[in-house]
């Protein structure tokens, strides 16, 4: 066995191989950019190696200086993670030939299904299900037109080296085709550094589906049960489960089974992950096979209770696999939410800053969390968004969902915007209860984006109450600190108005025993225990003889209540004061009707238009990189460009202006 290995990356994926290798007795090397110095995984590692500047093409993307951190801490062998160096056949290939070792598949493998078009080609002889499609590189934007209109739209527009949901563009028409041929091109080469493009059929009404394989190196290959990812965005898995709603025993025993055989084929060892697109009919076809560990993992070793980062490090070490398929069981429901630093009130746009407050929930046998953060790291433009990995597990499905949205609501963090009430909603959502998914689900359930959960009559009035009881317990603290003289303490009343936008309700308020109140709301009287007190950032209460969970924090003379993807800003007035407050005039907000802003952090790419043009809505008008994607910024209306306010190449802020009209 390895005394010391080196992770060749960062952020959560290095914390989880460390976590692994400790327990194991294996000393770790972890490397970093100049921005993250100080990051978590770099403190959790006994040594570590600075590489380079915060961007990974000149740090993490760079193999000799790995390569030289290895050699001079004397790391045996090398851990990839995922993303980065990881499905780099070059770089496997150098480890091996300066003596060291690669921990994941040969480079021959890598290289192999590291080509979707070569790998497509090595399925379909293989015996594997494949998308009909065009297995040639398209060149240009006429041949994709012509390709794409052979095989039939839609189709997926797809990076040969792609993967993470970069360089994949879905066209339904020949215009579409076009812009979707050059982005997806572009990101591939910022990402990959490799632009070759092909193209396929795109399946409609699909499912995400994917199997796990471990293969040795002394023959033994197992397939570890399946994982649904069909709950994507922009070809990003948000939300993993383990096993599928939608996979049957005989269903499973065939995906599995073709797994096998591809990995057998191209001599693979390692974790590897066999991607399947299947369709309503539960025909399924080949995607691409991952050569590498996904982010994804922990759901199977959830189900399985098998370390995958364990099972990589003994391969890698020459040991031979002590089960075989027959012993591969699959216990009980496990999920995997990811928290991202984005906005989904502004279509999921990335959102960079400091985390000023960071609280994951509690660890324990139904939920685990994956993080490489702690409260004060930076959400960096340079990577991805990523914040942590958020699991559940239990016996059945709606236990796991049941556990997953108290662990949601107990996530804390500020700084920058995060996603956390976008999965809260995802976890209510009656069509993702059901387990009837597709790829689309997100795009046809939030078509205009998510701008937090609707709140029902009954939801509201409950959240009225928590905010009552809230103000009371401050209102009480500051009465017993005012330092009244005797006989002029302050009193607080019971009956106050709890005001919403326009809206006024009265509430009625009654002490009981264990630190409680009686509320009364609406027509709905409320039963509320809790030692919440000033400073704490969550409710936690009995409530009618249920337990209750609400994040409530102090916005101004507002409450902001938040709970299962459900917010609520409310003031706690007194009569008086409610009948004032009426009176109060609104601050206007700044006219920026003529700007084109920016949407999210990140570096100007292009401008598409100059000053004085004409432009009619739809237009292209600027594209956005920022976490390696890039985002085409369009026209809402017809106009006239007055000014460029930003120059290409430039780092812009949120609602920085980049083009004014006329």
């Amino acid at each position: 066995m390895f005394s010391t290995i080196l992770i060749a990356n960062r952020g959560e994926i290095a914390c989880r191989v460390i976590r692994t290798a400790k327990k194991m007795g294996i000393k770790t090397v972890a490397v970093c950019s100049q921005a993250d110095i100080d990051a978590v995984h770099v403190r959790m590692a006994d040594h570590y190696v600075v590489i380079g500047p915060p961007p990974s093409t000149e740090s993490y993307l760079q193999a000799e200086r790995i390569l030289q951190a290895m050699k001079d801490t004397g790391a045996q062998a090398v851990h990839p993670g995922y993303g980065f160096l990881s499905e780099n056949a070059a770089f496997a290939q150098a480890v091996d030939k300066a003596g060291l070792v690669f921990i994941g598949p040969p480079p021959k493998a890598i290289a192999a299904m590291g080509d979707k078009i070569e790998s497509k080609k090595l399925a379909n002889k293989a015996g594997v299900n494949t998308i009909p499609g065009h297995m040639g590189i398209i060149k240009d934007i006429k041949e994709t037109v012509r390709v794409a209109n052979d095989i039939g739209y839609p189709v997926m527009i797809k990076a040969s080296a792609g993967g993470g949901g970069k360089g994949m563009r879905v066209a339904y028409n020949d215009d579409e085709a076009c812009e979707g041929f050059q982005s997806a091109r572009n990101e591939a080469k910022s990402s990959f550094g490799d632009d070759r493009i092909f193209i396929e059929k795109f399946i409609e009404q699909p499912r995400h589906i994917e199997i796990q394989i471990l293969a040795d190196g002394h023959g033994n290959t197992v397939y570890l049960g399946e994982r649904e990812c069909s709950i994507q965005r922009r070809h990003q898995k948000v939300i993993e489960e383990a096993p599928s709603p939608f996979v049957d025993p005989e269903m499973r025993k065939q995906m599995g089974e073709q797994a096998v055989a591809l990995a057998k084929a191209v001599g693979y060892r390692s974790a590897g992950t066999v991607e399947l697109v299947a369709g309503a009919d539960k025909n399924f076809y080949f995607l691409e096979m991952n050569t590498r560990l996904q982010v994804e993992h922990p759901v199977t070793e959830l189900v399985t209770g098998l370390d995958l980062v364990e099972w990589m490090i003994r391969i890698a070490a020459g040991e031979k696999l002590p089960f075989d398929q027959d012993q591969v069981t699959l216990n009980g429901w496990a999920l995997e939410a990811r928290v991202y630093a984005e906005d989904p009130t502004r279509n999921f746009l990335p959102s960079i800053g400091r985390l000023v407050k960071y609280r994951e929930p509690e660890e324990s046998q139904g939920i685990r969390v994956d993080s490489g953060v702690s409260e004060g790291s930076d959400i960096s433009m340079f990577y991805d968004p990523m914040i942590a990995k958020l699991c559940s597990f239990a016996q059945n499905r709606n236990d796991a969902i049941t556990r997953m949205r108290t662990a949601l609501d107990e996530y804390y963090i500020r700084g920058p915007r995060h996603n956390i009430a976008f999965l809260s909603d995802l976890m209510c959502h009656p069509r993702f209860i059901a387990g009837d998914l597709t790829t689309h689900f997100i795009a046809e359930e939030y078509p205009d984006g998510f701008h937090g959960g609707t709140i029902t009559p009954q939801e509201r009035d409950l959240f009225v109450a928590v905010a009552t009881f809230v103000h009371l317990r401050i209102m009480s603290r500051a009465a017993t600190i005012s330092g009244q003289l005797p006989g002029h303490e302050r009193v607080v009343g019971h009956d106050w108005v709890v005001v919403e936008g326009d809206t006024h309700a009265p509430v009625t308020v009654s002490p009981i025993e264990d630190q409680g109140y009686e509320i009364t709301s609406g027509d709905k009287v409320f039963s509320l225990r809790s030692d919440w007190q000033l400073g704490m950032t969550h409710f936690r209460a009995v409530v009618d003889h249920e337990s209750l969970v609400m994040q409530v924090e102090r916005n101004g003379p507002y409450y902001r209540l938040i709970r299962g993807g459900r917010i609520l800003d409310v003031m706690v007035l007194t009569a008086h004061q409610a009948h004032l407050q009426k009176f109060m005039l609104s601050k206007k907000v700044a006219d920026m009707s003529d700007y084109l802003l920016s949407p999210m952090p990140g570096l100007l790419v292009s401008v598409a238009v100059e000053e004085g043009q004409d432009i009619q809505a739809g237009d292209q008008l600027a594209v956005v990189e920022a976490m390696k994607m890039e985002n085409v910024l369009r026209a809402e209306r017809d106009g006239v460009v007055k000014s460029i306010e930003a120059e290409v190449g430039q780092s812009l802020d949120v609602d920085q202006p980049i083009l004014r009209f006329s």
